[in-house]
């Protein structure tokens, strides 16, 4: 019996991007993506807001009153 492993052994996830399948394996080194073309697509999106994690909005803690220079800070 041969300890060989075949390329169904390995677990294929498909591509955020374009959907083709992707080997999750050091072989693959953008995966879950299939290419840099596509996780840099992936990633403009995120930078452009065009994927959004849905949620309440999230503030800093400097509000713009915090900004005014007439008010005495403690």
């Amino acid at each position: 019996m041969s300890s060989k492993k075949t390329a169904s052994d390995k677990p294929s996830v498909p591509c955020p991007t374009c959907k083709k399948l992707v080997e999750w394996s050091a072989d693959s080194p953008f995966r879950p993506f299939c290419s840099e073309r596509c996780k840099l697509i992936d990633l403009g999106e995120w930078a452009s807001e065009g994927h959004k994690i849905p949620g309440q909005p999230v503030y800093d803690d400097v509000l713009s009153e915090d900004l005014d220079p007439d008010k005495t800070r403690h």
